[in-house]
């Protein structure tokens, strides 16, 4: 939940700030293509979830004495992926509005789907199969369950690619819509 809140919800705003604050003038003048401005919103944003997740894994070590079956380097390479996919979630909310506030209420409203059906906190085994069909495209669920396999049940990476694949390719169709909707004219 806190990884959600985190990549999704703050880089929803980012290039949208940008346009309210009149700045995205400045960054459309410089000779950098749009792709250099999107990566450069996602690099803070990155680099404060890495520092969350190194958190709760102490927290969870060291405070709750949870033992961790699996690789750690495995769960951080997941751990990376996942973390990627939902800050290119949050930039493509983030090109497709234009104020703070429209990029705040969707990426909240996708952040209930991303809890409710990824397995988290609700079975999906006693969801109609309708719903479980959704929660493929929910990213969360597909970190979950590669969470689950590698810290709880110690599987190496073979048991997870499946996870790794799809986030992969999750995070590569918001980077592209995200490419895609970012409007290089003032409107």
């Amino acid at each position: 939940v806190i990884m959600l809140l985190i990549c999704c919800m703050m880089t929803s705003v980012a290039i949208v700030r940008e346009r309210e604050m009149g700045t995205m003038e400045i960054l459309l003048a410089s000779p950098l293509p749009p792709v250099y401005i999107v990566i450069a919103k996602l690099v803070p944003y990155m680099v404060i979830s890495l520092f969350n997740i190194c958190t709760i894994l102490l927290l969870a070590t060291c405070v709750m004495h949870i033992p961790i079956a699996g690789s750690l380097w495995l769960y951080m390479l997941v751990a990376f992926i996942y973390i990627l996919t939902a800050l290119m979630m949050g930039l493509f909310i983030s090109t497709c509005v234009n104020t703070q506030l429209a990029a705040m209420l969707i990426s909240l409203l996708m952040l209930l789907p991303g809890i409710y059906l990824s397995d988290m906190i609700f079975a999906l085994d006693s969801m109609p199969a309708s719903i479980r069909s959704i929660s493929n495209i929910i990213p969360a669920k597909w970190f979950i369950a590669a969470s689950r396999k590698i810290l709880i049940q110690g599987v190496d990476i073979q048991y997870v690619y499946k996870e790794i694949i799809i986030l992969i390719v999750q995070g590569l169709a918001f980077l592209l819509f995200s490419l895609k909707m970012f409007k290089t004219r003032l409107e």
